[in-house]
């Protein structure tokens, strides 16, 4: 699971606490599952990637 989060977009890095969180907005079942690791791929995975906007100009 977890380089699955490494590469999704909604995988941000907070400097206050030196981690990396997940930014949905999830329930507290939805987090349940998805701590336990019962969750076999994330429904709210998207890929990042920082070239898309710089492909949509050109």
């Amino acid at each position: 699971m977890s380089n699955q989060c490494e590469s999704c977009a909604y995988y941000d890095y907070d400097e206050e606490y030196d981690e990396y969180y997940c930014t949905v907005n999830m329930d507290e079942d939805e987090i349940e599952k998805f701590m336990s690791g019962s969750y076999d791929s994330c429904r709210y995975y998207s890929p990042y990637d920082e070239y898309k906007i710089v492909r949509k100009q050109n």
